[in-house]
């Protein structure tokens, strides 16, 4: 995989590895999330980030003749596109994860509701039914963006989403930047892009794939 894939298939990966880890950092904040309901919630929207991931890796796959399981977890860490945002160690910080959310949702939309456009029916047909299950993670996301910013953590907050809002902005590219800036209410500012990684990203990589290399050929 260290050859550069077409770009469609390119940009199914990119889609897929955002889901998969952003999916799995939302999965650490299990057991430790402020409220019982958050428990839930993260880890709900852990596991349907991890299936959409699945559902473009399988795409992928049959487009490079190899298994979701291989695209997943068989590549070295500098081979995965993810954007920088998905890979940031956030866990213990509330505000950070949930600006995180809000910011990877607002950009998300705009991308799948483009996906829906595509003339590959597989991957448009896959689009609309992500945009329905995404729906309730929007509304989480939304929720809590304005329950932070009414409360008193909202400095705290509103310093979150400035720190994080560079970072946003790599996650999609041309005119859905302009878009994104519209829709989150922000300017246009230097983008953190793909294609270098975060210093937390090798750790979470090993977590990651430690079961996959200690039992090769394991499926997920």
């Amino acid at each position: 995989m260290s050859a550069q894939a077409p770009p469609r298939t390119e940009l199914l990966l990119q889609l897929a590895d955002d889901e998969l880890v952003l999916g799995w950092r939302d999965s650490e904040w299990t057991g430790i999330a402020p409220f019982l309901e958050e428990d839930v919630a993260f880890s709900s929207i852990a596991q349907t980030e991890i299936g959409h991931a699945r559902a473009f890796y399988e795409l992928a796959a049959a487009e490079l003749d190899t298994t979701a399981d291989e695209l997943a977890f068989d590549r070295r860490p500098e081979e995965y596109r993810c954007a920088p945002l998905v890979e940031l160690n956030l866990v213990h910080d509330w505000a950070k994860s949930v600006a995180r959310r809000w910011l990877y949702e607002t950009a998300d939309a705009i991308r799948v509701d483009s996906l829906k456009a595509s003339d590959w029916p597989e991957l448009a047909g896959l689009a609309a039914k992500i945009e329905r299950e995404e729906a309730y993670h929007a509304l989480h996301a939304g929720m809590w963006h304005d329950r932070l910013t009414r409360s008193t953590a909202r400095e705290r907050f509103a310093t979150a989403v400035d720190e994080l809002w560079p970072y946003a902005l790599g996650l999609v590219e041309g005119d859905q930047r302009r878009i994104l800036c519209e829709a989150a209410g922000r300017e246009d500012v230097p983008a953190v892009e793909r294609g270098a990684h975060v210093e937390d990203w090798p750790a979470l990589w090993e977590e990651m794939t430690m079961v996959r290399r200690t039992v090769p050929g394991g499926s997920w």
